[in-house]
């Protein structure tokens, strides 16, 4: 410890001594403040009670920022004035610090590149100093009473210069000012007020004619005037800038048309570095907004996204996502099965340009955009673009797949920041896995038709004096294989065979089942088997095969009877019974149900012989049509019924028709399961 860094204390009952261990928080400058005031109020200085509140905040908030250890606080009050000292317990190398009389310009200079806080200390303290002890640091200073005479002040204790000797110097109600001022917490923009205020306060302080406070918050507007205090600056005076400590993107100064004194600097860079914490804490404000505002987009764009499965409408809506919030321009290209790049869809902010932007995607050449996208697909990385359509692209990878490339312009005012960098990478993410599942679906679906087709006849014969007419509506789900089948087959007698069926389920092992179901049909047909037997031999196939998976059949042989007559063997196996539409008007449901097959070892598959007039017609039908749903009312069989009968007399196309359109419009939702409508109408004249 220096000769003079610690302060002697007289004994006495006029003393009044606090000591506190607080720990290094936010509130223990405030709590050390209250110690204070509590102490002075005991010994009767009230006249101390601004400069020692003052330079008690400064001293304890530095000791938290910095040492960040828990503090020692010691009060010393008597007669002569206030002594005050904040320990903490940091350890570092010993920093030698000027102690004595605040009173010259060299001492203020120490004092300023030391330390700003410091600068208050040394300002209105009658003495300070630091002492250094082996567990950490400790830095007193002490506030004499006015008028105290050399009789009662303590041993070793100096008289400083009064704050007022200095015109020019600043005082303690000013310099509290100052550093009390903070932005009003419940304004929406409290920045430029802050600012304003603040910049008055100090300009009027060192006397200065003018300032401005100037700041670049890097969104693309330049620097801006955030507050202005005075006078424009005269031409050729010199100016006082202190430079704001902000992270970038902001950028600021603060700027004063002040004579040159000790205090004109130090309390500019004071100012400075209050404005500064605030400059930064809107900064973070602003990103945390930002970035909330981005995963909202985020989120919102990837619900959109994940509602097509589309490809094309995919690729379609990416642009429409991206322009002109992450950029002026942007460009989906797709790699085709020989790895060149397609474009796919591109948008632009002025559709004016548009056409340009498709002329420069379309240039080839070594310093084309073209080349650009073929490296950015192909090292799989982020690429720059250069002019005329200046930006960068990203390559759109899913699952490990190469499917091409997002081009985004950069926007009009400003280069992208990395959180839009970011954001844009995450877009492209998003955008090549709904294109992926787009595609997969696409293929999925096209799988599934190519399926559905192949267990459907692709056209009904034309039998002279017999109308063959059928409908089929797959299940809402495209890419789903429905379990409903039809088909029309001659038989070896000259008769024909009209089957209707449906597998229980869907998907590719309802195909399969659908499959076998049909094809040992035509088989055993084929080979003259009658219609019980081929039925018997069915459901030995599928119980034998098991899976769980069962049919239910409509089978009807017709052939010509008497005169214009047309004669039906009908068989069901646990089928919907057909409906019966006379020509003459009005409809009813014939035959009698039987067994399911694939379920029992023996079934019941009663025949009913029926007679088909001169324009009547058997309709026959899936589940699909009798249990449509809306909300909970199904279509029924009588509601098919009723629409049948007035249908008397039209051919077998417009019936099945009619019916199909009629089960669709029932409800508003697409179909949960497939519909299949089959008509064999006597086309005797």
């Amino acid at each position: 410890m220096s000769a003079e860094a610690g302060p002697a204390m007289n004994g006495g009952s006029d003393e009044h001594i606090r000591r506190v261990r607080l720990p290094a928080d936010r509130r223990t400058p405030a709590a050390a403040r209250a110690l204070v005031r509590s102490v002075l109020a005991e010994a009767d200085l009230h006249e101390l009670l601004n400069e020692a509140l003052l330079l008690t905040t400064e001293l304890t908030t530095n000791a938290v920022e910095h040492a960040r250890t828990e503090l020692d606080i010691e009060v010393e009050a008597d007669p002569a004035g206030l002594t005050v000292t904040v320990t903490d317990f940091a350890s570092g190398p010993v920093d030698e610090l000027l102690v004595g009389v605040r009173n010259t310009t060299s001492d203020i200079t120490e004092v300023a590149e030391r330390g700003r806080g410091l600068l208050l200390v040394d300002h209105f303290a009658s003495r300070w100093g630091t002492t250094y002890l082996p567990t950490g640091k400790g830095v007193w200073f002490r506030l004499d009473r006015p008028g105290v005479g050399a009789a009662t002040r303590p041993a070793g204790m100096t008289p400083a210069t009064p704050a007022d000797a200095d015109g020019g110097t600043p005082s303690a109600a000013a310099m509290s000012e100052l550093m009390q001022t903070n932005p009003d917490p419940y304004a929406d923009d409290p920045l430029p007020e802050f600012a304003a205020g603040l910049l008055t306060r100090v300009a009027e302080m060192v006397g200065a004619a003018g300032g401005v406070v100037r700041l670049d918050r890097g969104d693309g507007q330049g620097s801006q005037v955030l507050a202005r205090y005075g006078r424009q600056p005269r031409e050729g005076n010199e100016l006082l800038r202190v430079p704001l400590a902000v992270h970038r993107p902001y950028a600021g100064e603060l700027e004063l048309d002040a004579a040159p004194s000790a205090y004109a600097r130090p309390l500019a860079v004071l100012a400075g570095e209050r404005l500064s914490l605030h400059l930064e804490n809107d900064r973070l404000r602003r990103a945390d907004v930002r970035r909330s505002a981005w995963l909202t987009f985020l989120a919102e764009a990837s619900e959109l996204l994940a509602q097509s499965l589309d490809v094309e409408l995919t690729m379609a809506l990416v642009p429409q996502l991206v322009v002109p919030r992450l950029g002026q321009w942007c460009a989906v290209h797709t790699t085709d099965e020989w790895g060149r790049l397609r474009l796919a869809a591109a948008s632009h902010a002025d559709e004016a340009l548009l056409p340009q932007l498709h002329r420069v995607l379309q240039e080839t050449g070594p310093d084309s955009i073209q080349a650009r996208l073929r490296e950015a697909s192909r090292s799989a990385a982020q690429v720059p673009l250069g002019a005329p359509m200046e930006g960068f692209a990203v390559p759109l990878i899913a699952r490990g797949q190469r499917l091409g490339t997002l081009a985004v312009g950069r926007h009009q005012r400003h280069r992208h920041d990395p959180d839009e960098v970011s954001v844009l990478e995450d877009v492209a993410r998003r955008a090549a896995l709904a294109i992926e599942n787009a595609r997969i679906h696409a293929e999925r679906r096209r799988v599934a038709q190519t399926l559905q087709q192949s267990l459907l006849p692709p056209v009904l014969p034309v039998v002279e004096g017999i109308g063959f007419a059928a409908e089929y509506v797959p299940t809402g789900d495209e890419a789903e294989v429905g379990g409903d089948f039809y088909d029309v087959v001659p038989l070896p007698d000259g008769r024909w065979l009209v089957v209707i069926g449906d597998v229980s389920g869907k998907g590719v092992q309802a195909a399969a089942v659908t499959g076998l179901v049909r094809d040992v049909i035509r088989v055993l047909v084929g080979d003259g088997k009658p219609l019980p037997e081929v039925l018997g031999r069915l459901n030995e196939t599928l119980v034998e095969r098991g899976g769980g998976r069962y049919c239910t059949l409509a089978l009807a042989a017709v052939g010509p009877g008497d005169g214009d007559q047309l004669d039906v063997s009908l068989h069901l196996a646990g089928h919907d019974r057909p409906v019966l539409l006379h020509g003459g008007g009005g409809a009813g449901f014939v035959g009698t149900g039987g067994t399911a097959l694939g379920l029992l070892d023996a079934i019941a598959t009663p025949t009913a012989e029926i007679a088909l007039k001169p324009g009547d017609a058997l309709i026959f039908y899936t589940d699909g049509v009798t249990e449509r749903r809306r909300g909970r009312e199904l279509f029924g069989t009588d509601r098919l019924r009723e629409s049948a009968a007035p249908l008397a007399g039209y051919s077998a196309d417009v019936v099945a028709a009619r019916l199909r359109a009629t089960a669709i419009a029932f409800s508003v939702e697409p179909p949960r399961d497939d519909i299949a409508v089959l008509v064999l109408r006597n086309d005797a004249l």
